[in-house]
């Protein structure tokens, strides 16, 4: 994998090695009052910089105020070391912080953490997500010299069967979400509506991310979310829509009636465009069937 971030200028350098050290003291602060075999045995083995900053083409729009994210990759040596509530709350705080406080840091920086084991395993599985990473990834950090596996090419077929599954069973379940907010808003349970529209949208992001990529991260933080799907776009464009409108479309749907089809019919039609995902039977009405 590549190690030189020649492309990047001195500043974003700089503010990656903070990040990198960062990520390092809290990791270290987390593990310190843990057993004694997790604090002997856990280690960070690396830090990879991936997605627009390690390919060379993030975005900073002052105009319209947007701004590609720093995204990494950490690799522990140990399962248990991904728990993000145990080991790394902290760590997302203070890089949060850094970013929206003290402005330390001139783009969020966002990170996903797998174990060395697993994501050789989902190489091995020929995940697009990872092969990517693996591809145009560039080492921030390394403790040791433990390379990754030789990935596995999917085949289009492979690729497009089981971003089938994962689009079916995601986009079922946040219709379910949808519709029940429907009902709590005509209840005027506004706190439960909330809830429930927050679990929808998540399961729309992740639905997203695992038909175009195969992989969704494990976080329940819609910015983040938000962030990982951005990074599918290209360029300015690839900014979704301000926080309001899309607070102002959900609890318009909300209050419709949750099941029409443009709500369902947009994200069908945009896993459509990439050819792994059918649209979905809405009949001559235009109604999507209730999901369940």
């Amino acid at each position: 994998m590549k190690t030189s971030l020649k492309h990047l200028p001195d500043s974003k350098r700089r503010e990656l090695s903070s990040v990198v050290q960062i990520l390092l003291a809290e990791f270290h602060d987390a593990t310190k009052n843990k057993q004694i075999a997790t604090r002997k045995m856990g280690r960070i083995l690396k830090v990879v910089l991936f997605g627009s900053y390690a390919r060379g083409d993030w975005v900073e729009d002052r105009a319209s105020g947007y701004r590609s994210d720093y995204d990494l990759l950490v690799v522990v040596s140990h399962d248990e070391l991904t728990d993000v509530v145990e080991y790394w709350t902290k760590a997302d705080e203070r890089l949060l912080r850094e970013y929206e406080t003290t402005r330390t840091l001139s783009a969020p920086a966002n990170f996903i953490v797998h174990s060395l084991s697993d994501v050789n395993r989902q190489l091995g599985l020929g995940r697009p997500f990872f092969v990517d990473i693996l591809r145009d990834g560039v080492v921030l950090y390394q403790s040791e010299d433990q390379p990754f596996a030789k990935p596995r090419q999917l085949s289009p077929e492979e690729a497009r069967k089981e971003a089938q599954q994962q689009f079916d069973r995601w986009f079922e379940s946040a219709g379910g979400f949808l519709r029940n907010a429907g009902y709590a808003v005509k209840d005027s349970d506004n706190k439960l509506a909330a809830f429930l529209l927050h679990q929808a949208t998540e399961r729309l992001y992740h639905c997203l991310l695992l038909t175009l990529t195969l992989y969704s991260p494990k976080s329940h933080r819609l910015n983040f979310l938000r962030a990982q799907a951005e990074r599918l776009g290209a360029g300015a464009d690839r900014r979704l829509a301000s926080d309001g409108q899309v607070r102002t479309a959900m609890f318009r749907v909300a209050a419709e009636g949750l099941h029409r089809r443009p709500l369902f019919a947009a994200l069908q039609d945009h896993a459509r465009g990439t050819g792994l995902a059918k649209r979905a039977d809405c009949g001559s009405s235009g109604t999507c069937p209730q999901v369940v």
